[in-house]
């Protein structure tokens, strides 16, 4: 199978997907209880306003013609009006990505400096302290919360030692302990990862037959074994972003960052169907892209990806 007949199903898979999570998002807001005309009119509405409110936003119609009218417009990339701003939804959220993008690339670069050593220094230095260390670490990034880290940090860092500012988004140093607290859980898998991933490469006869020809140990750790112990990671590398990106509405709640989490927390409490639609919507498709370009660089380093 060559690269573009690989690239094409995964495409097909890619559009399968956000039309499964825009049809399941689309059901399960309305399933939860709340209703926009409610919110909008408030508690003194009658009966004859609340009716007014949702003709205006078409929730009158029957459930499958609203679903209907919701998948063409994804399908024409148009994510509908805020219930309660009125602008386009797509608009919001481009106007929030950004901090939530640049909040996922940090802790991504996080754990990309953190875990790769750590990692490969456990597998290099097995069953030793060293590796005891590395595997403690990644034992409790997996166990702490993000939340949790991120108060934590907070308090140290931003209010007894006042390091970092407390709130904001206004600089680099406002991002930091945000970036942290998202990146620890995500590192520490990659920690495991990379450690039994390079074991098994250092296990593998090239590397003896490397040794016995008497080449340096850094050049078979660094030139044979971690490149090869790398591959596999990727894919799983790719998967953390994504879990970043949604694990980003936690974190930007707990350091009141304006971000798109924030705005589809927000447009949860306040039932702006559109909103969180879109918002979910816009998440699944960079996520499901992210996906998708390391699913094709995979293919193109390891061809035999590709056969499978």
């Amino acid at each position: 199978m060559d690269v573009l007949t690989f690239a094409l199903r995964r495409t097909g898979r890619l559009l399968l997907t956000v039309f499964l999570i825009a049809t399941l998002v689309f059901f399960i807001i309305r399933v939860i209880p709340g209703d926009p005309a409610s919110v909008i009119a408030g508690i003194d509405a009658n009966s004859s306003q609340l009716a007014t409110i949702r003709a205006n936003l078409g929730l009158d119609q029957p459930l499958y013609l609203q679903y209907v009218h919701w998948i063409w417009n994804v399908v024409r990339l148009d994510l509908g009006t805020s219930y309660f701003s009125n602008q386009p939804v797509i608009a919001l959220i481009l106007q929030r990505f950004p901090i939530t993008l640049s909040i996922t690339l940090l802790a991504f670069f996080f754990s990309i400096v953190v875990a790769l050593p750590i990692g490969v220094f456990s597998a290099v230095k097995r069953w030793t302290v060293w590796d005891y260390g590395g595997m403690l670490y990644a034992q409790l990034g997996m166990a702490v919360p993000g939340f949790w880290l991120g108060i934590i940090l907070l308090l140290l860092f931003s209010v007894r030692l006042e390091l970092f500012p407390l709130f904001g988004a206004g600089s680099f140093s406002h991002l930091v302990l945000p970036a942290v607290a998202l990146g620890v859980g995500r590192s520490a898998v990659l920690v495991r990862m990379i450690r039994s991933s390079m074991i098994e490469e250092l296990q593998k006869e090239y590397i003896v037959t490397a040794e016995a020809k008497g080449l340096r140990s850094n050049v078979i750790l660094y030139r044979h074994a971690l490149k090869n112990a790398l591959l596999p990671v990727l894919t799983i590398a790719g998967i953390q972003f994504g879990y970043m990106l949604g694990g980003a509405i936690i974190i930007e709640q707990v350091f009141s960052l304006p971000g798109l989490g924030r705005l589809l927390l927000s447009a949860i409490y306040s039932r702006d169907f559109p909103v969180v639609q879109g918002g979910v919507i816009f998440i699944a498709v960079v996520f499901s892209v992210t996906n998708f370009l390391v699913d094709i660089f995979y293919s193109v380093v390891n061809p035999q990806i590709r056969v499978g």
